[in-house]
């Protein structure tokens, strides 16, 4: 038995591991990405990832609070991803309207000179 918790407890903290690489490249991604979508994705995979290493932790050490601390953080990220969505759409559609009234401007001005 004492093997299977040593194997189990080196399996975990490589599972640790795995994920922090993962969420320093999600983290690069983030400050590099050419596109808003691009990062709010990645801000999206921090907060999963985030979630699934603090309930790693939760089982690794053996502390029962780390659950519900992962399930507060889980509601967190959800909301501030949708936040972020929202705000983006609109900065989108600003933008594209914006663009619309620019090109129907510019076609008007074309009509009027022909």
């Amino acid at each position: 038995m004492e093997a299977l918790a040593t194997a189990y407890e080196m399996l975990f903290w490589g599972v640790l591991i795995v994920f922090a690489l993962c969420l320093t490249a999600c983290l690069i991604r983030s400050i590099l990405g050419p596109r808003t979508a691009d990062r709010i994705v990645s801000i999206n995979m921090i907060g999963t990832i985030t979630i699934i290493m603090l309930a790693i932790f939760s089982v690794l050490l053996d502390q029962n609070y780390l659950s519900d601390v992962c399930i507060i953080y889980a509601m967190l990220s959800f909301v501030s991803v949708i936040v972020l969505t929202k705000i983006y759409m609109g900065v989108y559609a600003e933008q594209e309207s914006k663009k619309a009234a620019s090109d129907a401007e510019q076609k008007k001005e074309g009509d009027d000179v022909q």
